[in-house]
Protein backbone atom coordinates (compact mmCIF):
# COMPACT_ATOMS: atom_id res chain seq x y z
CA UNK A 1 0.00 0.00 0.00
CA UNK A 2 1.33 3.39 -0.99
CA UNK A 3 1.03 6.42 1.24
CA UNK A 4 0.87 10.13 0.52
CA UNK A 5 1.76 12.73 3.16
CA UNK A 6 1.41 16.49 3.52
CA UNK A 7 4.74 18.27 3.31
CA UNK A 8 4.83 21.92 4.36
CA UNK A 9 7.43 24.66 4.33
CA UNK A 10 7.58 26.80 7.47
CA UNK A 11 9.14 29.73 5.60
CA UNK A 12 7.11 30.17 2.40
CA UNK A 13 4.00 28.07 3.28
CA UNK A 14 4.45 25.76 0.28
CA UNK A 15 2.28 22.64 0.75
CA UNK A 16 2.15 19.46 -1.28
CA UNK A 17 0.71 15.92 -1.00
CA UNK A 18 3.36 13.40 -2.13
CA UNK A 19 4.85 10.11 -1.00
CA UNK A 20 8.19 11.69 -0.21
CA UNK A 21 10.18 8.80 -1.72
CA UNK A 22 9.84 5.91 -4.15
CA UNK A 23 6.69 4.04 -3.15
CA UNK A 24 4.47 1.30 -4.50
CA UNK A 25 0.98 -0.05 -4.39
CA UNK A 26 -0.48 -3.22 -5.85
CA UNK A 27 -0.82 -1.86 -9.41
CA UNK A 28 1.37 1.22 -9.51
CA UNK A 29 4.86 2.41 -8.53
CA UNK A 30 5.57 6.11 -7.96
CA UNK A 31 8.61 8.23 -7.27
CA UNK A 32 8.58 11.72 -5.80
CA UNK A 33 10.37 14.11 -8.13
CA UNK A 34 11.41 17.75 -8.02
CA UNK A 35 10.70 19.58 -11.27
CA UNK A 36 13.29 22.35 -11.50
CA UNK A 37 11.35 24.26 -14.16
CA UNK A 38 7.96 24.22 -12.36
CA UNK A 39 9.58 24.41 -8.91
CA UNK A 40 7.15 21.75 -7.66
CA UNK A 41 7.26 18.35 -6.00
CA UNK A 42 5.24 15.67 -7.78
CA UNK A 43 4.58 11.95 -7.57
CA UNK A 44 5.53 10.55 -10.98
CA UNK A 45 4.18 7.16 -12.06
CA UNK A 46 7.17 4.96 -12.91
CA UNK A 47 5.46 1.59 -13.33
CA UNK A 48 1.85 0.51 -13.85
CA UNK A 49 0.19 -2.89 -14.13
CA UNK A 50 -2.24 -3.19 -17.05
CA UNK A 51 -4.25 -6.10 -18.51
CA UNK A 52 -2.32 -7.72 -21.34
CA UNK A 53 -5.36 -7.90 -23.62
CA UNK A 54 -8.83 -6.49 -23.16
CA UNK A 55 -11.53 -9.01 -24.20
CA UNK A 56 -14.15 -7.71 -26.66
CA UNK A 57 -17.22 -7.78 -24.31
CA UNK A 58 -15.26 -6.09 -21.52
CA UNK A 59 -13.94 -3.45 -23.93
CA UNK A 60 -17.49 -2.71 -25.15
CA UNK A 61 -18.85 -2.43 -21.59
CA UNK A 62 -16.11 -0.03 -20.48
CA UNK A 63 -16.32 2.00 -23.68
CA UNK A 64 -20.13 2.33 -23.45
CA UNK A 65 -19.82 3.69 -19.93
CA UNK A 66 -17.08 6.12 -20.96
CA UNK A 67 -15.08 5.20 -17.89
CA UNK A 68 -11.51 6.20 -17.18
CA UNK A 69 -10.21 2.62 -17.25
CA UNK A 70 -10.76 2.29 -20.99
CA UNK A 71 -9.03 5.60 -21.58
CA UNK A 72 -6.03 4.28 -19.66
CA UNK A 73 -5.94 1.00 -21.58
CA UNK A 74 -6.37 2.57 -25.01
CA UNK A 75 -3.64 5.23 -24.86
CA UNK A 76 -0.40 5.16 -26.75
CA UNK A 77 1.89 5.35 -23.73
CA UNK A 78 5.10 5.61 -25.73
CA UNK A 79 3.91 8.79 -27.45
CA UNK A 80 1.88 10.40 -24.68
CA UNK A 81 3.92 9.56 -21.59
CA UNK A 82 2.79 8.15 -18.25
CA UNK A 83 -0.55 8.98 -16.62
CA UNK A 84 -0.75 11.12 -13.51
CA UNK A 85 -1.13 9.45 -10.13
CA UNK A 86 -4.64 10.94 -9.81
CA UNK A 87 -5.67 9.31 -13.10
CA UNK A 88 -4.32 5.93 -12.04
CA UNK A 89 -5.96 6.07 -8.62
CA UNK A 90 -9.30 7.08 -10.13
CA UNK A 91 -9.57 4.12 -12.49
CA UNK A 92 -11.66 1.02 -12.03
CA UNK A 93 -10.16 -2.15 -10.57
CA UNK A 94 -9.19 -4.97 -12.88
CA UNK A 95 -11.73 -7.76 -12.54
CA UNK A 96 -12.13 -10.63 -14.97
CA UNK A 97 -8.60 -10.41 -16.37
CA UNK A 98 -6.08 -13.21 -16.09
CA UNK A 99 -2.98 -11.85 -17.81
CA UNK A 100 -1.22 -8.62 -16.96
CA UNK A 101 1.87 -6.72 -18.06
CA UNK A 102 3.93 -4.01 -16.42
CA UNK A 103 4.57 -0.76 -18.27
CA UNK A 104 7.70 1.11 -17.14
CA UNK A 105 8.25 4.87 -17.47
CA UNK A 106 11.04 7.30 -16.80
CA UNK A 107 10.06 9.89 -14.17
CA UNK A 108 8.92 13.04 -15.93
CA UNK A 109 7.02 16.23 -15.21
CA UNK A 110 3.33 16.03 -16.20
CA UNK A 111 3.45 19.61 -17.52
CA UNK A 112 6.17 18.90 -20.08
CA UNK A 113 8.46 15.91 -20.64
CA UNK A 114 11.24 18.40 -21.49
CA UNK A 115 11.36 19.80 -17.95
CA UNK A 116 14.37 18.93 -15.86
CA UNK A 117 13.49 16.62 -12.97
CA UNK A 118 15.43 14.94 -10.20
CA UNK A 119 14.51 12.37 -7.60
CA UNK A 120 13.44 13.80 -4.22
CA UNK A 121 13.15 12.04 -0.88
CA UNK A 122 12.41 13.25 2.59
CA UNK A 123 13.91 14.90 4.48
CA UNK A 124 14.33 17.24 1.56
CA UNK A 125 14.32 20.92 0.78
CA UNK A 126 11.45 23.09 -0.41
CA UNK A 127 11.52 23.56 -4.20
CA UNK A 128 10.53 27.23 -3.78
CA UNK A 129 12.85 28.55 -1.03
CA UNK A 130 15.28 25.77 -0.02
CA UNK A 131 14.19 25.26 3.62
CA UNK A 132 13.65 21.67 4.78
CA UNK A 133 10.02 20.57 4.51
CA UNK A 134 8.08 19.23 7.49
CA UNK A 135 6.22 15.94 6.99
CA UNK A 136 2.82 15.29 8.57
CA UNK A 137 2.79 12.50 11.15
CA UNK A 138 -0.24 10.72 9.70
CA UNK A 139 -0.64 9.79 6.01
CA UNK A 140 -2.99 12.03 4.08
CA UNK A 141 -4.02 9.12 1.84
CA UNK A 142 -3.34 5.40 1.68
CA UNK A 143 -3.71 4.30 -1.92
CA UNK A 144 -3.86 1.18 -4.07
Amino acid sequence: MGRSYWFECSKCSYRVKVSGRADRGVNVFVETIHCRDCKELLDAVTRIRMPDQVPGPVRARFFAGGLAWFKLAGRNWAAEGPPSLQTVLGRLSYTGFTRFKWLDFEPQCPVSPRHSVQSWSEPGKCPKCGVFLEKSAVPYRVWD
